[in-house]
């Protein structure tokens, strides 16, 4: 492949970045043609995605469809750990590698489901909303009950890099720390003060539940009606993962029925959350806007990333981070070094 003549293509530009961004001044330095594309749907990828040996994208759908009528796609980086959008065995079939940038918000994501929990234990949104609107008197008098977060027990489910690292920053609240996850190393949970146990005894033994699994046919709905009714009646959900992972109309039943005592939620089934969407009137949720793994510097690194594994394949090189291990690619690569 000659290197002038390649083709990376950015779909949904407006979800992404402008034309300036770190990824396109990656891209455009290699010598390598960045073209923008506005498309979401099947036949809008197939139609303007022609001629690109390399897209990147955040939301867009990239089905088998897809995959089978663009046959000089090489490579699709999803802009992101997960990769929920992209049928990776479709991509695998018709030789497309399929990559993704797995390590630019370990931190935040972390953070935030930590703050998330504490948020919900101590109802810091209901009292700033009652300080502000109903006075002093009314914002203390919803402070009892108040669960304690020292001597609790959090349950990790999906007990990954960022799984690994919440129950870390759990343990410095003296959070005592359980988890579910048939595929981690013994090992590295216990390294991180993590005791593995089955899924309905972190369900039913947690007073704080947080959720990091990836999204695949697996941990669909891994979180539903049965699961809920294992939580204790005083502990809370956090989902700082994917809104899937959790069958929504469950859960939104087990919090009006007061069977479980909140949810802290940065992602929903559906995204953007319809305004009506019953989460949103509850007192006993907090909620953010899947906003989880934002910070202008974790984002930075994401957009730079993105921009070099789209060089390295469109140069003739392996990426770093490849989804689909075994794909047989299109044209020979070099291991990126």
């Amino acid at each position: 492949m000659e290197k002038n003549r390649a083709i990376v293509a950015r779909v949904e530009k407006a979800a992404i970045a402008s034309p300036l961004s770190d990824e396109a001044e990656v891209i455009q330095k290699a010598g390598i043609e960045l073209v923008d594309i506005d498309a979401s749907t099947e036949d809008e990828i197939i139609a303007k995605a022609r001629e690109a040996d390399v897209v990147f994208t955040v939301r867009a759908a990239f089905t088998r469809r897809v995959f089978e009528n663009l046959p000089k796609l090489q490579a699709v980086v999803r802009c992101g750990i997960g990769y929920d959008n992209i049928d990776v065995d479709a991509a695998t079939d018709n030789h497309v590698l399929v990559v993704n940038i797995p390590d630019f918000c370990f931190e935040e994501v972390s953070n935030h489901a930590i703050v998330l929990l504490i948020a919900c234990a101590k109802k810091l949104a209901r009292m700033n909303h009652l300080l502000k609107t109903a006075g002093w008197g009314a914002s203390r008098r919803i402070m009892e009950p108040m669960g304690s977060i020292w001597g609790q027990t959090l349950g990790i489910v999906g007990c990954g890099n960022i799984g690994r690292m919440t129950a870390r920053k759990a343990q410095c609240f003296g959070l005592n720390v359980i988890g579910h996850d048939p595929y981690v190393d013994q090992n590295l949970a216990r390294e991180s003060g993590i005791a593995l146990k089955s899924l309905p005894e972190v369900m039913r033994e947690s007073d704080y539940v947080s959720l990091h699994p990836c999204l695949n046919q697996e941990t669909f709905h891994l979180i539903g009606e049965k699961e809920l009714h294992m939580m204790k009646p005083s502990a809370y959900l956090i989902n700082t993962a994917r809104g899937s992972v959790v069958d929504e109309p469950a859960l939104i039943r087990a919090l009006q029925d007061k069977r479980i005592g909140g949810a802290g939620l940065d992602v929903f089934e559906k995204d953007p959350i319809d305004p009506d969407n019953p989460l949103l009137k509850m007192d006993n949720v907090i909620v953010t806007p899947h906003s989880a793994s934002y910070c202008d510097a974790s984002f930075k690194r994401l957009r730079i990333s993105v921009g070099q594994e789209a060089v390295r394949v469109a140069q003739g090189r392996w990426p770093k981070n490849v989804v689909n291990k075994g794909v047989k690619p299109k044209v020979a690569l070099v291991n990126a070094g």
